[in-house]
């Protein structure tokens, strides 16, 4: 599922693109409705037709166009998607979705489970219903994440996914901060004293920043905006790296489920 570093990179690589320019045209193809949440497909083409984007941001794991009405279009890549302006005429084999721009630039929007969304909404706030502070905002402090584990007795692991607690992080990224901050992701929310808590949330930030230099992270479906892979799957600690020994201590590395996920640890360096 693409996390913070995937949408990030993607907008970075994007924005130059769009930014400045009017939607020509849109489609969303059969099979696709799905993916328009606030109108019907055929209003939502209408309504996103012939306006401008003026800035493309980021929250968490949303992508937001700030539109020259207003209004915001929303995308929410889910597990699968990607928005890659597209180098060549030919549609990628999962295209949902397809915009043109007025300089002749076609915007893709592919997703191999459609789970992907799209809003149109006045308040972008509106399409992210209880998500908490960026994961790289100054709002995600120490004091934030203390007060939120605090309230918890289920495993740490489950607390980080918790797009409430840290918006952007997921699966990949909770694993490696867990690592990088010497913590046992099984260990619960509220055990966690002042000095780790604050471990924690660094080593959450560097994890995302060092995966941001990387392009992000491509295991299996992951395309960047321009239809690339992300390479930081050469650099991680711990994540999907199972029976691998540990870079640090040399001890293999164990996968357990944790909140029905996946979940990578070293049980050497991460014992308490």
């Amino acid at each position: 599922m693409p996390e913070l570093p995937e949408v990030e990179t993607t907008r970075r690589q994007i924005a130059p693109i769009i930014v400045g320019r009017t939607i020509k045209s849109v489609k969303i193809h059969k099979g696709a409705e799905r993916l328009a949440v606030t109108h019907a497909p055929h209003e939502l083409e209408f309504t996103l037709t012939g306006r401008r984007i003026d800035a493309l941001d980021r929250h968490g794991k949303y992508l937001i166009a700030h539109l020259d009405d207003g209004r915001a279009w929303v995308v929410h890549l889910r597990m699968t998607g990607s928005l890659v302006v597209a180098a060549v005429d030919k549609p990628h084999r999962f295209e949902r979705a397809q915009l043109s721009m007025d300089d002749g630039v076609v915007v893709r929007f592919n997703d191999l489970r459609k789970f992907g969304t799209w809003h149109v909404v006045e308040d972008p706030r509106d399409a992210m219903p209880n998500v908490g502070p960026d994961a790289l905002s100054d709002d995600f402090t120490v004091s934030w994440l203390r007060e939120h584990l605090a309230r918890r007795s289920v495993p740490l692991k489950s607390v980080l996914l918790d797009q409430k607690v840290a918006a952007g992080v997921g699966n990949i990224y909770a694993d490696e901060a867990c690592y990088i901050a010497r913590i046992n992701p099984r260990i619960k929310a509220h055990e966690l004293g002042p000095r780790r808590v604050a471990r924690l949330r660094d080593a959450i930030v560097t994890a995302l920043q060092r995966s941001l230099v990387d392009g992000g992270t491509t295991f299996s479906n992951y395309m960047d905006g321009l239809g690339g892979a992300g390479f930081h799957k050469t650099h991680v600690h711990v994540f999907r790296r199972d029976g691998e020994p540990c870079d640090h201590c040399g001890s293999i590395i164990r996968k357990i489920r944790i909140a029905g996920r996946g979940t990578h640890f070293c049980p050497r360096c991460q014992k308490h």
